[in-house]
């Protein structure tokens, strides 16, 4: 009797640890979120990733790899709620997309109390960019690339001069934003997004790697390990 309740405690355990597996697995898979408990250094970083197409309001087509704003912001809303959690590190590989959602998870991001550390990894465009500002530091690898663009719109346009206000509004939110977070200044930043020499059909300039670093963007060039060292670094700091 004694010996068929142990093997039942131990079935319960494996049962519970693989339910547990598949929950990790689900959260890196549908959020590409996952807990890095490091038992050495007792650190807990959750690790988000931003990637693709920044969705809004409206869904995109199955085919396109987006990130949902409605998914992320309760996700950092946990994470501040969390006393467990002692940091978070920002993967971004973005094309842009919906600004409004952007600035929203950005603004989320840079109110967290918690050390916050981004990694640029392919790309972080157009409202990548300020989502990449958007931690304590950042970082990008020697590849990566961010695109400084004026902000477009799709659709037809019913009033030029109040659409042209309208436009210009919100891209001085991002302006401002992007300087507050970051060291360039507001009118070297809107210079490089007004840039007319670089790309032969469209405004805006592409800084590449340490480009970004000698623009004031990004803070430093390095990748994973860089960052998740200057993170438990800044944990340190912290505690």
């Amino acid at each position: 009797m004694e010996e068929k309740k142990e093997n039942s405690k131990w079935t319960d355990e494996e049962k519970t640890k693989k339910e547990n597996e598949k929950l990790v697995d689900e959260k890196i898979s549908d959020y590409g979120q996952v807990l890095l408990d490091n038992k050495k250094t007792k650190t807990k970083i959750q690790l988000l990733s931003i990637i693709g197409e920044i969705e809004g309001h409206e869904n995109l087509g199955s085919q396109n790899k987006t990130t949902k704003y409605e998914h992320i912001l309760p996700q950092l809303a946990a994470i501040e709620d969390n006393e467990e959690i002692d940091g978070v590190l920002i993967l971004l590989n973005t094309v842009g997309g919906d600004v409004e959602a952007g600035l929203a998870i950005a603004e989320m991001i840079a109110s967290l109390s918690k050390p916050t550390v981004s990694l640029v990894l392919g790309g972080s465009h157009s409202i990548g960019v300020p989502l990449a500002v958007s931690t304590k530091y950042s970082f990008i690898v020697p590849t990566g690339t961010m695109t400084i663009h004026p902000v477009r719109m799709n659709g037809m346009v019913i009033g030029v001069t109040q659409t042209f206000i309208c436009l210009e509004q919100i891209q001085d939110r991002i302006l401002h934003f992007v300087e507050k977070h970051s060291d360039i200044s507001y009118d070297r930043l809107r210079s490089l997004m007004l840039d007319t020499r670089q790309l032969v059909k469209d405004v805006g300039t592409v800084l590449v790697g340490e480009e970004t670093v000698k623009s004031g963007i990004i803070n430093e060039v390095g990748g994973m390990k860089e960052a998740l060292a200057h993170l438990k670094q800044m944990i340190e700091e912290k505690k």
